[in-house]
């Protein structure tokens, strides 16, 4: 099969974004320590993160924007301890700053180039992360966010929302992602051809699913040598 374009995946498919998140959450505490110490003090790291997680519950229409989440819950966390509301909003800068210092896998920068070479690639994420930001900005021709479109993976109509910005139908781009249940079987019902970019994680994938991706490995390098055998 010959593709015309890529729809790709951003946290845990070019970077782990596990460990951005703790290192961000890790520093917003610092910050609060420095600026807001009655609210660090009444709110750890792991009681600031339930906090988010209860915003995202109460706030179910927003679970999809999670700089709006974010930003709420360091509001709350402020109110609650008596601190002052307009720390917010460069409590959240700090916060979100480090969000973006992300340490790509090896494979993630000559995938790219590869990739680029053989048609547009549009980013397409349920997270926050900033292509420029990042730094890797020129190797794609935009980014399609579940915060722009009001909802994300894996609905259908983001996918296509995505395809639709390439100028493209969906059968002709390639949606290379790591979340079985989000990228592959989110592209299999919006008519895409996926790839599962698993970093190993195979015992992610259900025995029982309709999905079949056109493309499975460990890694992005492992894709490249695919698309390169098809073509």
């Amino acid at each position: 099969m010959s593709f015309r374009g890529f729809t790709l995946d951003l946290d845990d498919t070019l970077w782990p974004i596990w460990p951005v998140i703790e290192r961000a959450e890790l520093e917003l505490h610092r910050w609060l320590q420095r600026h807001a110490p009655r609210t660090a003090a009444q709110f750890d790291i792991p009681a600031l993160r339930r906090l988010r997680d209860t915003v995202a519950e109460d706030f179910p229409e927003q679970a999809h924007d999670f700089s709006w989440l974010r930003h709420r819950a360091i509001e709350q966390a402020l109110s609650a301890a008596g601190d002052d509301l307009e720390l917010a909003r460069p409590a959240f800068h700090h916060f979100f700053h480090w969000r973006q210092q992300v340490v790509l896998f090896d494979d993630a920068e000559a995938a790219l180039v590869a990739l680029q070479a053989r048609g547009p690639i549009l980013a397409l994420t349920n997270g926050n992360a900033d292509l420029k930001a990042v730094g890797l900005d020129r190797y794609f021709v935009g980014i399609l966010s579940a915060r722009m479109h009001g909802r994300g993976k894996p609905h259908v109509d983001f996918f296509h929302t995505g395809c639709a910005q390439l100028g493209l139908p969906p059968q002709d781009v390639l949606h290379i992602g790591d979340d079985w249940a989000l990228d592959i079987e989110g592209a299999h019902r919006a008519g895409q051809p996926s790839a599962w970019v698993h970093r190993g994680q195979t015992a992610a994938k259900p025995l029982d699913t309709p999905a079949r991706p056109w493309f499975e490995g460990a890694t992005l390098q492992d894709l490249v040598s695919a698309l390169a055998a098809a073509s």
